[in-house]
């Protein structure tokens, strides 16, 4: 074991140095190749001839106007995914890929038959020229939306409803017209369903022209370090601004000398944590790592104590990060004064 961990070190290393645009990252031949196959088949099976071509990004994504589909590079490549995986704690599998890779097909065939320009469309998605925010509140008590990518995507934005629509009609075995009966957003997928019936067998008249404004890997002339350096700097301000809730959630150390120390316990159960407030929130794992990571610091350095069961403890914990994400994403900050003061 530690002579696979000093050669993993070394490799880590080694890549974290390297340019992404020198790795020979390819689609053709990876991990991403079976995923985009799958995709195209589940297009042939509901009779769609548009195939959007798929390249690899800096992250999932769809260039704005233009039907292509942008797959995160670090999955073209285990030894990059296990990297992505320290940094984000997850990577995602094929199941989430799938679902991203369906989410982002909906931006490409909208893009591709130019559906936002037409008036049905924006009668029931609404306007595509809404502004396009980051940051966004939910309802998630809404019917109006159906419900694919954790955190409620649809409500970001038009664009983003009809992508989520598309990729719910899209996902093989899944009855959508028996999962959203009665909801205003079987309206939606109808919609989709219609329109296309109607234009599956006709090539799009938007062609997808790749640029280097579009990021692919070749034009990625920056390290692989560099890359999840940009993690590190969204790191939340103020330090100590949780200490209070961190002391009512643990115990001071004489009050439970010999319980487990409460940044063990953080740290044993910071995948489980991470990945329960993402998914909740919708937040990156990366800013929800980075707020857990911070919360681990402060109860080493109180030197806090474990003193409830493990399983409520870790509800009061995964409650009390999602409210702390929640208030960053309307937000876009976890200083004191944000978290204290925001209405």
């Amino acid at each position: 074991m530690g002579s696979r961990d000093a050669d993993w070190r070394a490799e880590r290393e080694a890549l974290l140095g390297r340019r992404i645009a020198d790795l020979g990252l390819r689609v053709e031949g990876s991990p991403v190749q079976a995923l985009v196959e799958e995709l195209y088949r589940e297009l042939d099976a509901r009779g769609l001839v548009f195939k959007p071509p798929v390249y690899l990004s800096d992250e999932w994504g769809c260039p704005d106007g233009v039907p292509l589909i942008g797959v995160p590079f670090y999955l073209a490549d285990r030894r990059l995914a296990r990297l992505e995986e320290e940094y984000a704690v997850e990577v995602e599998g094929e199941e989430d890929a799938l679902r991203f890779l369906r989410h982002e097909a909906g931006h490409a065939f909208n893009y591709a038959y130019r559906l936002y320009d037409r008036p049905e469309w924006r009668r029931i998605f609404g306007p595509y020229s809404r502004p396009y925010r980051e940051r966004y509140r939910v309802d998630p008590y809404s019917r109006s939306y159906v419900r694919h990518i954790p955190g409620w995507y649809a409500q970001k934005h038009p664009d983003e409803d009809f992508a989520e629509t598309f990729a719910v009609w899209l996902t093989p075995g899944l009855d959508w017209r028996a999962r959203y009966r009665g909801w205003p957003a079987l309206a939606k997928l109808e919609y989709v369903d219609g329109v296309l019936r109607e234009i599956g067998r006709t090539p799009p008249p938007v062609r997808a022209e790749p640029a280097p404004h579009h990021l692919p890997v070749e034009a990625m002339q920056y390290t692989v370090g560099e890359h999840y350096a940009y993690y590190d700097e969204r790191l939340p301000a103020d330090a100590d601004v949780f200490d209070a809730d961190l002391q009512n959630i643990f115990a001071a150390p004489e009050h439970a000398p010999a319980a487990e120390r409460a940044a063990d316990f953080l740290r044993s159960h910071r995948r489980e944590l991470v990945r329960r407030i993402a998914y909740w929130t919708g937040e990156t794992t990366t800013v929800v790592r980075a707020l857990i990571d911070q919360l681990m610091d402060r109860a080493r350095a109180l030197d806090l104590r474990v003193h409830g069961l493990e399983a409520s403890t870790l509800i009061e914990l995964t409650a009390f990060g999602t409210a702390v994400i929640m208030n960053y994403r309307y937000t876009d900050a976890l200083d004191g004064r944000s978290w204290k003061e925001a209405p």
